[in-house]
């Protein structure tokens, strides 16, 4: 009966998929992320899942029997990139959340970075590809996905580095708690695999530590608070000789005197070389709303509870249960720092990236990234430039800034239709008219169907 169940739904997966076909997106106008400008109404026509041409509105060149979609009054963007998420449940075992796929395309997120997985995850991670190339799937696509890396040993660490690219990892992930030992040996490792090194800057190192010695991105703004301290030397200092989670456990104690000794020069200076350095910052600052829902009642008041897997309910509910007063507290103090360091950040022109760690509890997959969005603008970015950074940068960041990342012609027809300019208010990503998914076109009432389609699996417990 399972077996029967499995294949009832795959074909009714298979079924819901929209055929790829010519696609003219009539007297539309094109945000142009990679100039900076928005165009004058134009026809963009899609083709076997590329932009194959975009010419004037009234322009006579459209293919025969292309389906026509009226962009009169409508904004055309890049599909949106969450650069920061997890598909996989490594320590729960639990099944991979490919229950956030229609989250993520309904919201106009085309594409994301898995930012944990093991070989086995790989594999995965090739069959939802190939699916979603074969038009037997409706998800992001994952432009890249990594193995994280420690080690007992710097030695280990090195042969987990061959490992993990053995297995196919598209990048090194290490978190905070890897001793400066094993991070080198790791750092080396990869460089003699072609491999880039993201994730947590370590909580032993100087975030400029770190990006020097070639780190390419930085997660969570890890470091970052005590990088624009006065007093980050004495809070390093205070870490010396400690490892793993001895090592984390200081750094979170230290972290009220850090977010209280920020110092707006010192942060000017660490931005300027992180510029000069090429590292890039995913500050993920939509955690800061883990706070916002532990303070406004139970997640089951929001709307967009019913769209969580229904394993995702207790470990929300568990998560928040133990969320402290002193928490509270840290929460309300760090946020405001938060926005200075990433304006900082952006002044000085350092390259940044939305992503979100959904689906960490209070984070929802796909509607995070325009939460995501909206903290960029408060945190300094213009609409334009949170735009880019969810668009243009992630594609410049990995390489695909070819295929990827712009409305061009030659570009991925990974595309969003919108009913209001972006650029005049970023809260306008939200109003989402139609979905372009490898130049398949899934228009509004698709997208409702597949938040539907989740919310009733999430009532049947699957």
């Amino acid at each position: 009966m399972l077996a029967v169940a499995l294949s009832q739904w795959i074909a009714a997966a298979v079924a819901a998929v929209p055929p790829k076909q010519a696609i003219a997106i009539t007297d539309v106008t094109v945000i142009d992320v990679r100039q900076d400008r928005v165009s004058r109404p134009r026809t963009v026509v899609v083709d076997d899942g590329l932009i194959t041409a975009i010419v004037a509105a009234q322009s006579d060149q459209i293919p025969e029997g292309a389906q026509r979609v009226d962009g009169r009054g409508r904004f055309l963007i890049p599909g949106l990139v969450d650069m920061h998420v997890h598909l996989f449940n490594l320590f729960s075992h639990r099944p991979p959340n490919d229950w956030t796929f229609p989250l993520y395309v309904a919201n106009g997120v085309t594409a994301v970075r898995e930012m944990r997985g093991d070989a086995a995850s790989m594999a995965q991670v090739v069959r939802w590809r190939k699916a979603l190339e074969g038009g037997e799937l409706i998800a992001p696509r994952i432009l890249a996905a990594g193995i994280a890396v420690n080690g007992k040993s710097p030695d280990d660490a090195a042969r987990q580095v061959d490992a993990a690219a053995v297995a196919g990892a598209d990048f090194i992930k290490v978190f905070s708690e890897v001793p400066e030992s094993h991070w080198r040996a790791i750092l080396e490792a990869a460089r003699k695999r072609w491999l880039p090194v993201v994730g947590h800057a370590p909580a032993g190192l100087s975030l400029l530590v770190a990006a020097d010695a070639g780190q390419r991105s930085d997660e969570h703004l890890m470091q970052a608070y005590e990088a624009c301290s006065s007093i980050e030397a004495q809070l390093l200092a205070e870490r010396h000789g400690l490892e793993g989670e001895a090592l984390v456990a200081k750094r979170d104690a230290q972290e009220p005197q850090a977010l209280a000794a920020f110092d707006r020069d010192v942060c000017w200076r660490v931005s300027k070389a992180l510029t000069a350095s090429g590292q890039a910052q995913v500050p993920t600052l939509v955690l800061a709303d883990e706070d916002a829902l532990a303070a406004g009642g139970p997640p089951s008041a929001d709307p967009r509870w019913r769209y969580l897997r229904a394993d995702e309910h207790p470990r929300w509910e568990q998560f928040l249960a133990g969320y402290t007063a002193q928490d509270a507290v840290l929460a309300k103090q760090r946020w405001p720092v938060a926005r200075k360091i990433v304006s900082a950040m952006h002044q000085a022109h350092v390259p940044i990236m939305t992503g979100t760690d959904a689906p960490m509890p209070g984070v929802y997959p796909g509607f995070s990234l325009h939460e995501e969005l909206a903290m960029l603008v408060e945190s300094g970015l213009s609409p334009s430039a949170a735009l880019r950074a969810a668009t243009l940068v992630p594609a410049k960041f990995l390489g695909i800034a070819g295929a990827a990342g712009s409305v061009e012609v030659g570009m991925r027809a990974d595309l969003v239709l919108l009913d209001a300019d972006p650029t005049k208010d970023i809260r306008n990503t939200r109003r989402i008219n139609a979905v372009l998914l490898d130049g398949r076109l899934l228009r509004r009432a698709d997208l409702d169907a597949l938040l539907e389609g989740a919310a009733e699996k999430s009532a049947g417990g699957h």
